[in-house]
């Protein structure tokens, strides 16, 4: 008895005294009740059934690390309302938020010349890599739409908020509530919504309805568009019936034709065009050939006044490069720069209106004259023509298309 009551009691001490190597735990999974758990090495004792390791301790509740880690630190203390009026500076559509202040477009022109038009350009065409501001229009179903203040942006509280958070870009905020004003009004006028001679205030804010502001809509697609996403997809036998060809390449025009009408790769274009043919020299034309008279030349065309209808058409794509400041045909007015129509031939810088450049205005006094070397070279460098224009646009280097926007401008009489 007494050496049984010796085994029994020796088990939980070996047990202590060579425990099993530990094990790292892992997190269990949801349903760990499942997973049984390792079971200890027995310990070294003859004919003794090994204890169990004693249970390790709950590991601490997510939540109450979480708690710990949110506990007060005793450091600083709440913001004043002063302290937070300076950080809330946003400005929402319906007009909350806005400071009081006031700027006309002729003041917006000057602060957006010194603060924005280095990256800007002088007049919201954009520079380099950086946006333009101005135009557009009509442009959002374009495969490349020119997404500007003008053509895109719903709201006005969006650019005067931007500009007053975050621009000049290294200075933000660094412009007072007018400055502001200012150049949101200058803006305005640079894509065409106000006149020349509007002035933005804060009283006056709401009343500017902005081009797109039908353009947007809620997002609805977690209603409409994501439960067709979520359905069980179909993996076997899902097409109720066999395949059907609808519409062929050539019947909707995708196919190129040979002259002949057939589709281009048909076999007798590929015989025609792999046979082998030897080339004919003139030791072996025959004589009939050789004594042939050689045919007349064609006289050429005689040229007439209007222009070549395929040059106007290009001329047209070419000057949406200058159609966000420059505005032609039926009611064109000026914008940021002047309305063109009638401008080929016409004197320099006398459109009506328009406050040009003081070097433009004194070409035109000199009797400068917009013909087609002046324009040529004008279009190629505004700034090498002009010195001191307030025109920022590189220029047209290829005398194709300056040719082209000449030939487009020429169809807009006065």
């Amino acid at each position: 008895m007494a050496g049984a009551a010796n085994a029994e009691t020796a088990a939980p001490a070996a047990a202590v005294e060579a425990p099993p190597e530990p094990v790292q735990a892992e997190p269990a999974p949801a349903e760990s009740a499942e997973v049984p758990a390792p079971e200890p090495e027995p310990a070294p004792v003859a004919e003794a059934p090994a204890a169990p390791a004693p249970a390790a301790e709950p590991a601490a509740e997510p939540a109450a690390a979480i708690l710990a880690a949110a506990a007060p630190l005793g450091l600083g203390r709440p913001a004043l309302p002063d302290e937070i009026d300076a950080w809330d500076v946003a400005v929402l559509p319906d007009g909350t938020g806005l400071p009081e202040g006031s700027g006309d477009v002729e003041t917006g022109d000057q602060v957006f010349y010194d603060n924005c038009a280095s990256c800007h350009g002088d007049f919201a065409e954009g520079l380099d890599s950086w946006p333009v501001l101005a135009g557009g229009t009509g442009t959002l179903t374009d495969p490349r739409p020119v997404k500007t203040i003008g053509s895109y942006w719903p709201h006005l509280s969006t650019v005067f908020d931007y500009v007053h958070r975050s621009m000049p870009f290294g200075g933000a905020q660094t412009l007072t509530a007018d400055d502001t004003y200012a150049i949101t009004a200058f803006l305005l006028y640079s894509n065409g919504i106000v006149e020349d001679d509007f002035v933005l205030t804060h009283e006056n804010f709401t009343e500017i309805t902005m081009p797109n502001a039908d353009g947007f809509y809620p997002d609805d697609r977690a209603a409409t568009e994501y439960p067709a996403f979520s359905a069980e997809p179909c993996m076997e036998n899902c097409r109720s019936a066999a395949p059907e060809v609808t519409k062929r390449a050539v019947d909707i025009n995708v196919t190129p034709e040979d002259p002949d009408g057939k589709p281009a790769g048909t076999l007798p274009v590929i015989i025609a065009q792999t046979s082998p043919v030897a080339p004919v020299t003139a030791a072996e034309a025959p004589a009939d050939t050789a004594e042939a008279t050689p045919a007349e030349p064609e006289p050429a065309a005689e040229p007439s006044g209007a222009a070549d209808p395929a040059l106007i058409a290009a001329g047209e794509a070419a000057f949406k490069k200058c159609a966000a400041c420059h505005k032609v045909g039926e009611g064109a007015k000026n914008t940021v720069g002047p309305a063109l129509n009638g401008i080929v031939n016409a004197t320099m810088g006398q459109v009506d209106g328009f406050k040009y450049s003081a070097p433009m205005a004194e070409m035109g006094a000199a009797g400068g004259i917009w013909d087609d070397a002046s324009l040529h070279a004008f279009l190629e460098n505004p700034k090498g023509f002009v010195k001191g224009t307030r025109m920022s646009f590189a220029g047209l280097k290829k005398p194709e298309e300056r040719d082209a926007v000449i030939a487009y401008l020429s169809t807009f009489g006065p």
